[in-house]
């Protein structure tokens, strides 16, 4: 995935998660929100952290060969 993009999905995690926070503490639900801001920093640093798959020709173990027009 492009920084870009990387970056400009951060931003919105961040955003929706500080306002969960907020909205969790108006409510009144203190362990919520900490549980809210957890997990808005994982997934941040998750996407960060993991890298993106990619795949390969032969996926599930299977190699796939070009299909060919076959008249029988």
């Amino acid at each position: 995935m492009p920084v870009k993009i990387k970056l400009a999905l951060s931003l919105v995690v961040v955003i929706v998660a500080a306002v969960a926070f907020y909205m969790q503490h108006a409510l009144g639900h203190d362990r919520v929100q900490y549980l809210v801001a957890f997990l808005g920093f994982f997934m941040v640093f998750a996407m960060w952290l993991f890298p993106e798959v990619k795949r390969e020709e032969t996926a599930g173990g299977i190699h796939r060969e070009p299909t060919q027009n076959r008249i029988s």
